[in-house]
């Protein structure tokens, strides 16, 4: 697995129009400094939080051959969009849109970056997302919403989309939400069935959430719920915030460990590069371990 990094280029806000939405969409897009041919990952932030955030991923990916492009949706605690406001209750559907929209206006995030115009690969793009944003991703992978009546809503995935990462991503609705869920988050009811693109999974098995009734088991389901091909990252120890991936500035993490994130770096960047170059074997080399159940942090099945 290459340990070589290269000087990064980081722009915010890049503003991309967004008829309809109310205000535009701004995203922050990193990038290598050198290089051709970039593959791209398209990353949706948690709850409340913005593009200014997840440094220890964007930079890492970036560093190491790809180009991030993180949108701040509605939910941002520095948008201060209300329940009052008439699009809250579509948050979850404009969330989808807003990485849709990245993907439709790439030309003009190559023209607004310094130095980016002709350098992205656009046949090699992943989506990624934490939390709230590993569902909003998910359904770029194939994952529906269900109804109120438990029906498939309409299938959102998009076909340039190759491969995902899902880190803390919630599990199924109904009866296993917790009643203030069950309330304010209707939409939080996915199903994985139809989530057939590839995908890893990341959980900690000390993600307790206020939102289901269940354990940590909760944020296994999109693995077991969805078809292969699949791989499972459980991360001992882990809380919700999977060690600090949101930085290190970010008094939300219960749970720091630079060494959880550092593997947490290594692997999701390992999964993205082999699940998008087939021959590239960065995944076999840096799961080889986990996979027999002795690595002191976490372990990886797969189907």
């Amino acid at each position: 697995m290459s340990t070589i990094s290269t000087p990064v280029v980081s722009l915010r806000p890049v503003v991309l129009p967004a008829p309809g939405r109310g205000e535009d969409l701004q995203v922050r897009v990193s990038a290598p400094a050198t290089g051709d041919a970039l593959p791209i990952i398209v990353f949706s932030h948690g709850f409340g939080s913005s593009m200014t955030e997840y440094e220890p991923l964007a930079g890492y990916w970036a560093a190491h051959g790809f180009v991030v492009i993180q949108p701040t949706h509605l939910d941002s605690t520095t948008l201060a969009v209300t329940p009052d406001d008439p699009r809250y209750p579509d948050i979850w559907r404009i969330r989808i849109a807003d990485l849709r929209r990245v993907l439709d206006q790439l030309d003009h995030i190559e023209r607004s970056v310094p130095g980016l115009a002709g350098r992205l690969d656009r046949s090699r793009i992943a989506v990624a997302g934490h939390s709230w944003g590993g569902q909003t991703a998910s359904t770029l992978l194939g994952a529906r919403v269900l109804d109120a009546g438990g029906v498939p809503g309409e299938d959102l995935s998009d076909p340039r989309i190759k491969a995902g990462v899902l880190l803390a991503t919630t599990g199924t609705g109904g009866a296993d939400l917790s009643p203030f869920a069950a309330e304010h988050f209707p939409f939080m009811s996915p199903d994985f069935a139809a989530m057939t693109k590839p995908a890893l999974i990341v959980a900690g098995d000390k993600d307790q959430s206020a939102l289901s009734v269940r354990g940590p088991d909760w944020f296994v389901d999109p693995y077991l719920l969805s078809p292969g091909p699949k791989s499972l990252l459980t991360l001992f120890g882990a809380e919700h915030s999977l060690g600090g991936i949101l930085g290190r500035a970010v008094t939300s993490t219960t749970d720091e460990s630079p060494e959880r994130v550092a593997l947490i770096q290594q692997l999701t960047w390992a999964y993205l590069r082999s699940a998008l170059y087939p021959a590239d074997p960065s995944w076999a080399e840096a799961s080889a371990e986990l996979t027999t159940g002795t690595h002191p942090l976490g372990r990886i099945e797969a189907k």
